[in-house]
């Protein structure tokens, strides 16, 4: 190697040797994903990507790397950093007052996705109840061309996120009650699907810091065992679904053996299923409604 390749490879080392040592200041704070989380705010910071990182010129370095980093020491969401969360195919605006998605969720999705195409239905109708950011509406929405999508979120806030979203898209965005919205679509929905609240208050201090201080409070509670919106939804999606349609709900890896219970027979459901995420851990219930 020569004298001038070496002064030009040692010109572009400092951005990287701060990202070595940023990861070990968050996972020394307990942050689950340091290295990842480094190289991503490096990316944001200094207006690249995490492959990028070593071309950015020593000079180039941003002394504002290290206040980014600082706030995720402090388990502020490094999704509330960025402003920007990353599910599926998309790209989404999150901020405080808005539930992030996660990555398990993207697998209740791919469920939903092959469980429509698999309906045979020329323009499946949709609901996404308790839609937050709008992730899980926007995904179908894209990935299911002629889909008529209908997404619902009762806070205010994460409604405006939502808003911001799905701008420009095919999803119609309504703010209500998941458990009564939409009464003029019972009886002709094809698909329903959920994300809801559904951790138990009981288990409040075990939860992860970026969620518990940070991500809305009724996008993750659901009274003392966790199934109470997911109780409320079961008489929703009844409503909602003409007979032969789906629902496909996320719940806790806990509660796998507890929420098919919640969707049976005598309430009008056949085919009451969990299903495990990509970790193999209980992820989501599914259920097909029947003719009463």
């Amino acid at each position: 190697m020569t004298a001038s390749s070496a002064s030009s490879g040692g010109s572009r080392s400092l951005l990287l040797a701060e990202v070595a040592r940023a990861t070990q200041r968050l996972a020394d704070a307990g942050v689950p994903s340091p290295r990842f989380d480094a190289e991503e705010l490096a990316a944001f910071v200094h207006g690249t990507d995490r492959a990028k990182l070593h071309t950015v010129p020593d000079a180039d370095f941003d002394a504002r790397y290290w206040e980014a980093v600082a706030r995720r020491e402090a388990r502020e969401p490094l999704q509330h950093i960025t402003g920007r969360a990353f599910f599926r195919y998309l790209e989404l605006q999150v901020g405080p007052g808005v539930f992030v998605p996660r990555p398990e969720t993207e697998s209740v999705v791919g469920w939903a996705i092959d469980a429509v195409r698999a309906m045979d239905v020329a323009e499946p109708l949709i609901v996404d109840l308790c839609t937050g950011s709008g992730a899980i509406a926007l995904a179908l929405a894209q990935e299911v061309p002629r889909s008529r999508v209908h997404a619902v979120e009762l806070d205010f806030t994460a409604l405006e996120w939502a808003r911001k979203n799905v701008e420009g898209s095919r999803v119609v965005l309504h703010q209500g009650d998941a458990r009564t919205a939409l009464p003029e679509l019972a009886g002709q929905v094809d698909l329903v699907i959920s994300n809801p609240p559904y951790i138990p208050l009981t288990e409040w201090e075990y939860v992860a810091p970026e969620a518990r201080d940070h991500d809305p409070q009724v996008a993750l509670f659901s009274g003392e065992d966790g199934l109470d919106v997911i109780r409320g939804l079961e008489r929703a999606a009844h409503r909602l679904l003409r007979p032969g349609g789906m629902v496909v709900i996320e719940h806790a890896d806990t509660q796998g053996g507890q929420v098919p219970w919640i969707f049976t027979e005598d309430r009008g459901w056949a085919d009451a299923a969990d299903h495990p995420d990509l970790n193999n851990r209980p992820r989501f219930a599914t259920a097909r409604r029947v003719a009463r």
